[in-house]
C-alpha cells in the first residue's frame, strides 16, 4: 500500500510541472516520514512478540521476526527502489515519446 500511495505521490508532484528528477526528489521526499512512521510503528508492535518466551513463543518468535524483517525490506523499498524505477520508467517514456514525435511524418 505504501508503494501505490508513493506512486500516486510522484504522479501528483509531476502535475505540478516539476522537471523528473526534482519531481522524484519532491514527491519521494514528502513520503520519507509517513512511510518511516508506518513501518516504525508497526515493528515496534511487533517486539513483544518477538522477544516473548513463555508458552506458545516458539512459533510466535519466528512469525514476529519474519513480519518485522518484511516491514524493513518493505520500507527500503518503498523509498528507495520505488522512485528509482519510477525515475529510470519516467525517462525511458519520455525517449520513447520524443523519438515517435520525430519520426512522425509531418503533414500540412
Amino acid at each position: 500500500m505504501n508503494g501505490v500511495i508513493m506512486v500516486a505521490n510522484l504522479n501528483r508532484v509531476r502535475e505540478l510541472g516539476l522537471p523528473l528528477s526534482e519531481g522524484v526528489l519532491a514527491g519521494a521526499s514528502e513520503r520519507l516520514r509517513p512511510v518511516l512512521m508506518t513501518a516504525a510503528v508497526a515493528t515496534v508492535g511487533m517486539l513483544p512478540a518477538a522477544l516473548a518466551t513463555g508458552v506458545g513463543s516458539d512459533v510466535q518468535r519466528n512469525l514476529a521476526t519474519v513480519v518485522a524483517g518484511g516491514l524493513v525490506l518493505a520500507t527500503l523499498l518503498t523509498l528507495f527502489i520505488i522512485p528509482t524505477l519510477y525515475f529510470v520508467m519516467e525517462q525511458w517514456v519520455e525517449r520513447r515519446r520524443e523519438s515517435a514525435a520525430e519520426a512522425a511524418p509531418v503533414t500540412g
